[in-house]
């Protein structure tokens, strides 16, 4: 498949079959004043479930975090 250029006028009010297009592997340039402006591409997931734990062991926490010094709290504070 091949690169197709619509301007915007003609891709609003041929979104939708531009759309399938686009699912059957054209590719789409949106373009405005002559000038490609916007390419159409398809929403494809790449999400996967979050996996609880995955860095255990790696990121290591220092003792003394929870503990802030005074003198950082005074600068934070403008004193």
């Amino acid at each position: 498949m091949g690169t197709k250029q619509v301007n915007m006028h003609e891709a609003k009010s041929r979104l939708s079959e531009l759309g399938e297009l686009v699912w059957k592997g054209e590719k789409i340039v949106i373009a405005k004043a002559g000038k490609p402006y916007l390419d159409l591409y398809p929403h494809i997931s790449d999400s996967k479930p979050r996996k609880p734990g995955r860095f255990k062991g790696v990121i290591k926490m220092s003792s003394d975090f929870d503990h802030t010094p005074e003198t950082i709290i005074k600068t934070f504070e403008g004193e």
